[in-house]
């Protein structure tokens, strides 16, 4: 088990469920990266290649529910073509049940989309098939995100969406969101920032006047902060995937939100701050 990790923003708790540690070379995740990136990248600050990236998922306890923000990789799933991904024995369980609920206790599962390390514990084997891990939850994930990985376009992925997405369809525990966005509950905002994938979504909680940003995958590294233009490999339209991030950007600082990232290392949560030459990340 890991040492959990929690925030307060308003009226939420904020806990991180982790799953593991993953180290890629800075040019495999941005191909377009430099040595002036890494050793600039945010007020004299510095980061070495390879770089040390987390998967984990946020739990989201609120007046209004639980909630769970993406659900990670998920243990014993068959990913040959990705190793990284492949048949895990994760604490990510562990982690969840320490934080002293069951999986019956998970009102909401929030997806920004649905790639290999954000979707993998919706599901769990019962022995003979996948069935959803959370039993009394419903899952709300944009329609477009769903049809794009419908298509052949995403026959590489056609694994994951079978065991992982597939079976909350069939069991009527999803509920589509347009891609244009939109308030799902009070104060809780799906906020298109389409790029990384078909139909990305980051989203928003407002409570007691704070605003608490889940950001997906608009950044992968602390590096994009201060370098937008850098894109992942990962990215399926690298022009709107640069939007999105400026995008994202500014309205965080405009919003004074309290971001939580998805694959930023030991700084996973943090305030954004406007410089002269762009922005600031700070942890908190």
């Amino acid at each position: 088990m890991t040492k959990m990790q929690s925030w307060s923003v308003g009226e939420l708790r904020i806990t991180k469920l982790f799953e593991q540690w993953i180290s890629l070379p800075a040019e495999a995740l941005f191909p377009e990266v430099t040595e002036q990136h890494l050793t600039t990248f945010s007020s004299g600050m510095t980061l070495q290649s390879p770089l040390k990236l987390s998967v984990h998922s946020w739990l989201v306890e609120s007046p209004q529910g639980r909630f769970l923000i993406d659900t990670a990789s998920g243990n014993d799933k068959s990913r040959p073509s990705s190793p990284l991904f492949d048949r895990l024995n994760s604490p990510w369980m562990e982690n969840f049940l320490a934080t002293g609920l069951r999986p019956e206790d998970i009102d909401y599962v929030l997806h920004t989309h649905l790639h290999i390390d954000h979707v993998g514990w919706n599901t769990r084997w019962d022995g003979t098939q996948w069935v959803p891990t959370f039993p009394n939850a419903r899952w709300i994930i944009a329609q477009e995100e769903i049809d794009w990985h419908q298509t052949p376009a995403a026959a590489s992925q056609e694994v994951i969406f079978a065991d992982s997405v597939q079976p909350l369809i069939e069991a009527g525990k999803v509920q589509t969101i347009a891609g244009s966005g939109g308030e799902i509950l009070p104060g809780i905002h799906f906020l298109p920032t389409h790029g990384h994938s078909a139909c990305h979504m980051s989203i928003a909680f407002e409570s007691a006047g704070e605003m608490a940003l889940f950001t997906g995958d608009v950044m992968h590294s602390q590096l994009q902060v201060a370098n937008p233009d850098l894109v992942s490999v990962f990215c399926l339209d690298k022009d709107a995937a640069r939007r999105s991030r400026m995008w994202l950007l500014d309205y965080a600082t405009s919003h004074n939100a309290t971001l939580f990232s998805v694959h930023f290392n030991d700084s996973a949560v943090g305030r954004l701050s406007k410089v002269p030459d762009g922005y600031r990340w700070t942890a908190i």
